[in-house]
């Protein structure tokens, strides 16, 4: 059987099965095409898609990305049953634990924790307030203290830090994606591509931001190929950004290079069909209720604000 059919079966087969079960699949931007395009319901953020999932009627979430997200589905969808094809880490949620984080807080008595939404569910129980990438500064500019603990990205800290004047106490996390962009990368496309739009992410080095035509979330690039049309763009952030951005905006000239997650890149058709045919224990989503509780506080103050 030809690569092609295979994949058309199981598409197929993943499309019945979630109708008979009532489940929804979410998949993050930097899945595959077969997955984006061919079985998912939802694309986006992680957040977001959480949200969107929270608010639909399915009994069934299957979130296709990295296994924080899976948690953040939880936390927004306690009662539904959430599942993640993949046990799949993210070196950022990794970089940090609940210990560390109740370490910091000794350390620095009365100051607050903002974790970025990239972090386990222990972690979020452990801060006192979450944020995405697209609110960060928001959620830091509207806290009254001088002093904020940001965890766990050292370099969107670096960012945000030269936005605001709050003094933040950093961690030392990275995303094995975004760390490896340099500014000379960027600055060599600029000078073969005078008219190119360089959208670069958050998590990027402050170096790399600093030339950058647009900096923000994923969600962001996509806005902003939508909303400006640039006609040459670098995307400095996952390859499944690109393949969005060829599929959605086929006449946009795409310069440059990606890098792929391999946390992401995790998440199969084969194991979705798993998760639909026999789910398996480490699949699904559980998070003890003192944790769960706790970290969809830190949540919901990020909503409120």
């Amino acid at each position: 059987m030809g690569y092609c059919l295979q994949i058309a079966h199981k598409t197929l087969e993943i499309n019945e099965r979630k109708k008979e079960q009532g489940a929804i699949i979410l998949a993050h931007s930097y899945q595959t095409p077969e997955i984006m395009y061919g079985v998912a319901d939802f694309l986006g953020d992680s957040y977001g898609l959480s949200t969107i999932a929270a608010e639909t009627d399915a009994k069934k979430i299957i979130f296709c990305s990295v296994h924080f997200m899976g948690e953040t589905a939880k936390m927004l969808s306690p009662l539904k049953e959430v599942l993640v094809p993949a046990v799949a880490g993210c070196s950022l949620a990794e970089s940090i634990t609940a210990d560390e984080v109740r370490h910091l807080k000794a350390k620095y008595p009365g100051v607050p924790v903002v974790c970025y939404v990239n972090t386990s569910a222990a972690v979020k129980a452990e801060s006192d307030i979450c944020c995405t990438s697209a609110n960060a500064i928001r959620i830091i500019e509207s806290l009254p203290n001088d002093q904020i603990i940001f965890i766990p990205d050292k370099l969107m800290g670096e960012n945000i830090q030269k936005q605001t004047n709050k003094q933040l106490i950093l961690w030392d996390g990275t995303c094995v994606v975004h760390e490896q962009f340099t500014r000379e990368t960027a600055e060599k496309i600029r000078a073969s591509h005078p008219d190119v739009k360089i959208l670069a992410h958050l998590e990027c080095s402050s170096s790399l931001v600093e030339v950058a035509d647009m900096v923000g979330s994923t969600s962001d690039m996509l806005r902003y190929v939508k909303e400006y049309n640039p006609p040459h763009v670098m995307l400095i952030t996952e390859c499944g950004i690109t393949d969005r951005v060829k599929t959605e905006f086929p006449d946009k000239h795409i310069v440059g290079a990606c890098q792929l997650c391999p946390f992401m890149k995790q998440i199969t058709l084969d194991g979705i069909l798993t998760a639909l045919r026999n789910p398996q224990p480490e699949q699904i989503i559980t998070i003890p209720k003192n944790i769960l509780d706790k970290a969809h506080a830190s949540l919901q103050k990020m909503m409120t604000l």
